[in-house]
């Protein structure tokens, strides 16, 4: 008997609605952070009604709200009352250490949602238009909001960027860290708190700067914490750093900005010191994994010439300014991964 050919599959415009109305998504999360619904779920209201009391909004628009958020896999329902799942508890309750609502401020930036706004001419350009508005201009302040709201995040790369240099930091009673573009500061701070003798040098804008030092006087390391203020392009590093760590900074620039800037972190290396290269880091193929391909829209959409490297693209920048021993490190789980190079000696 002769089988039947399979069932054509039938057009399907769901993928089409989903991302034409992603916008809904974020600003359906931004109100459930405003309200501080997750918390209040997380106290014990569970109803609507509940919710509503809690959060001082009205039940109708609670109802809907949570069942959107439960769609969406923040919540769950059963017979009428919300849960928090254990993502949602971990990252969405405002009493958890590794609360990310305040990360919502820089990630909905008015600046970036209407840089995407005019992304076709930004396409048809290849860079940025003339109307669009830079995050890179002297002591920007969408920095400021970085800094005070993706601190949460950099636990797990932290830890990782620990383990890689736990060889180093054991080599010297007072090692020297030079931390570029340091932000939030956490990057640095983890190590200062694992290595009780490390100096750390935190290199950004002052403005930024003043919320790095306020991690490191509430996490005990002030007296260890330096900072260096100015552009990473301009200001002096000093010299002989035992290792400089360059967080999330390289994909703003264009390859030839980067190998300078690489030739003047290898310069302030000690003889055998090793740069740690934080980045989004997309496979050759450039659609996997999705987090790190995605990224080089983010950076079309809000730099000049930025982009997400792929590991032989930073291996090429890397060997160009000098180093050596190039290695990749994937973080996991995560989507981002560590390039680590050395100075000959």
């Amino acid at each position: 008997m002769q089988n039947s050919p399979a069932p054509e599959q039938q057009p399907n415009p769901a993928l089409f609605f989903e991302t034409a109305q992603g916008y809904q998504r974020s600003f359906a999360l931004k109100a459930a952070v405003d309200l501080d619904l997750f918390t209040a779920i997380a106290k014990g209201s569970q109803t609507a009604a509940e919710i509503a009391g809690t959060c001082k909004a009205s039940e109708r628009g609670v109802r809907i709200l949570c069942d959107c958020l439960t769609v969406l896999g923040f919540l769950s329902k059963a017979d009428g009352r919300y849960g928090l799942t254990s993502d949602s508890a971990f990252f969405l309750d405002s009493r958890s250490p590794a609360y990310l609502g305040r990360a919502l401020t820089f990630l909905l930036h008015s600046n970036q949602r209407q840089n995407f706004e005019q992304l076709a001419e930004t396409v048809r350009k290849g860079a940025q238009t003339e109307h669009a508005r830079s995050t890179l201009s002297v002591e920007d302040p969408i920095w400021i909001d970085f800094a005070r709201g993706m601190a949460p995040l950099t636990a797990q790369s932290a830890e990782a960027i620990v383990q890689q240099l736990r060889p180093t930091l054991a080599n010297s009673n007072a090692p020297k860290i030079l931390d570029i573009a340091a932000g939030h500061g956490m990057f640095g701070i983890t190590i200062a708190k694992q290595a009780p003798g490390a100096q750390i040098y935190a290199q950004d804008w002052g403005s930024v700067l003043k919320v790095a030092q306020e991690n490191a006087e509430a996490l005990g390391v002030a007296d260890r914490y330096h900072q260096i203020a100015g552009s990473a392009f301009e200001v002096e590093f000093g010299q002989e750093y035992d290792a400089i760590l360059l967080t999330n900074f390289l994909h703003h620039f264009d390859p030839p900005t980067n190998e300078t800037l690489l030739k003047k972190v290898l310069a302030a290396l000690k003889p055998g010191g090793e740069v740690v290269v934080l980045e989004f880091l997309p496979n050759d193929d450039r659609i996997s994994p999705p987090q790190a391909a995605m990224f080089s829209l983010v950076m079309l959409g809000n730099t000049g010439q930025g982009d997400a490297y792929t590991f032989a693209e930073m291996t090429r920048m890397c060997s160009n300014a000098g180093f050596q021993n190039l290695q990749l490190i994937a973080i996991e789980p995560g989507f981002q991964s560590l390039v680590v190079g050395r100075r000959s000696t």
